[in-house]
């Protein structure tokens, strides 16, 4: 039998140590580290339990669960937090996400605009059938599909404004959607990580 509450104070501690040793704390003040690693030790806690079918078993891994790489909370926190950094400086260049109405999308592009239209059909499913999985996997594909763009596309270096505007506007989108589908789950996603 495991505590939850000594579970949970080791998913916390874990997150921290793991979160230092990949320098994602650099720069923070003790108190952004206290919330960052009590936000990513209890997403990767629930994530990892939400993201199985309920009607199967599963093994609870506290270190897989931790891991900033693969079908893990903390790798759709980051994936989040990313996009955010992405959107605050932007701002901070004057950039916005509008003027892109007559930008015709590339094939990833609109592999992730027709991703991001699939969320509140999954949603419904997700509560017809009771599997909050459903909404875990869906974040997950979706943070997947981001990351190939993210690492195929500039954003901020485009040179195109069109272009950099659509691309803004559909890392703003991806973030809510993130942000919700999270939130549907009891997970909050860090601004900053």
């Amino acid at each position: 039998v495991v505590d939850a509450d000594d579970l949970m104070e080791e998913m916390v501690a874990t997150a921290r140590q793991v979160s230092a040793e990949l320098g994602k704390l650099d720069g923070c003040t003790p108190e952004e580290i206290d919330e960052i690693a009590e936000t990513v030790g209890m997403g990767a806690l629930k994530y990892f339990l939400l993201k199985v079918d309920p009607r199967k078993n599963m093994t609870f891994n506290p270190k897989e669960s931790i891991d900033f790489n693969g079908n893990t909370g903390p790798f759709i926190q980051y994936t989040y937090a990313r996009i955010r950094s992405v959107l605050r400086k932007a701002a901070e260049a004057g950039y916005t996400a509008t003027g892109y109405d007559m930008v015709e999308p590339n094939e990833k592009e609109i592999s992730l605009i027709q991703h991001l239209a699939d969320f509140p059909a999954t949603v419904a499913e997700a509560g017809r059938i009771y599997s909050p999985a459903l909404i875990a996997n869906y974040v997950y594909d979706l943070v997947k599909e981001y990351n190939q763009f993210y690492h195929d596309y500039t954003i901020l270096n485009e040179p195109d404004a069109a272009v950099r505007a659509l691309r803004l506007a559909l890392s703003q989108c991806v973030a809510g959607v993130v942000r919700s589908g999270m939130s549907l789950l009891g997970i909050e996603v860090p601004e900053r990580m």
